[in-house]
Order: structure tokens, then C-alpha cells, then sequence
């Protein structure tokens, strides 16, 4: 760890927040030592509410990386990542995570994701947001077409 890039990631955060980007968030993704993206809270400003820090910042380091992969790279974020972004770390193959503050610190000013991590658990029939399948024939379809793709990109 480094802590270099965590005050980076805090800088960000400050930075942006201040700038009334979004809320006081910032994420720095580093690979071999260099930083390949960086990402700050901008759900406001974009009208985007999946425009979380480690979102943006994943983004920006696909694009300069070239790859949707980012194996072997570690994120530094100014908080204990969201269900959603902790979603987007393991499905970008990010190895290790470094935050600075914790989920509770974030609820202590309103930013309260304990009730996601208390829905996720849930039954689809037991959330809050309820979940209707339909068009499962037809959307099986096409799930059977990607399976017999020969020139999918597997990921």
C-alpha cells in the first residue's frame, strides 16, 4: 500500500465535493505502481446515479487501459465501497482495495447503504422493489445464441 495514492484519493474527493460535483467521494486505480484512473462522486452533476468515484474511476482506467479487464490493479477510495461498486471492483478483476472511511462514517452523513446490503440477502420475492420475470422463453433465446457465438469475447 501507498499511501500517496489514498491522500490522492481523498484530494479528489475534496476537490470535487467542493466544486459541487457530488458527494465527497474519490477513487485512484493503480497498476505497476502508476495510476491509470481516477474517479470522483459526480451523480449530481452527470444526472447519473451509478456515477460513483469507484465507478468513474473504473471507467477511466478501462478506457486508458484499453481493456474491460484490470487484473492485477488495486483501488484506493476515499470510502468503504458501495454494493455497487464493490460489484464493479470484482467484475473489473481489481485484486485489493484500500479505503479510508467506513460504511458507518458514510451513514453518519447520509449516505446510508446499509439497507442494499440488507436486501441483497433477501428472496427476489421478499425486496423491496419488486421483481416480475417475464419473456423468460424469449429472452432464453437469446442467451442460447451467445452460448453458440464462435466469436463471442468470453469475460
Amino acid at each position: 500500500m501507498k499511501k500517496e495514492f489514498m491522500i490522492r484519493a481523498i484530494e479528489l474527493s475534496r476537490k470535487n465535493m467542493q466544486a459541487g460535483a457530488g458527494g465527497p467521494f474519490g477513487a485512484v486505480i493503480v497498476k505497476d505502481g502508476k495510476v491509470i484512473g481516477e474517479g470522483w462522486n459526480k451523480v449530481t452533476s452527470s444526472n447519473d446515479p451509478t456515477a460513483h468515484a469507484e465507478v468513474v474511476a473504473i471507467r477511466n482506467a478501462c478506457e486508458n487501459a484499453n481493456n474491460f479487464s484490470l487484473e492485477g490493479a488495486e483501488i484506493y477510495t476515499s470510502c468503504e465501497p458501495c454494493p455497487m461498486c464493490l460489484s464493479a471492483i470484482y467484475w473489473a478483476r481489481i485484486e485489493k482495495i484500500y479505503y479510508g472511511n467506513t460504511r458507518k462514517d458514510a451513514a453518519n452523513i447520509d449516505f446510508d447503504d446499509d439497507f442494499l446490503y440488507q436486501e441483497i440477502p433477501k428472496d427476489i420475492s421478499q425486496r423491496k422493489v419488486p421483481m416480475i420475470q417475464c419473456a423468460h422463453e424469449e429472452a432464453l433465446g437469446v442467451f442460447k445464441e451467445w452460448q453458440a457465438k464462435s466469436d463471442k469475447v468470453p469475460y
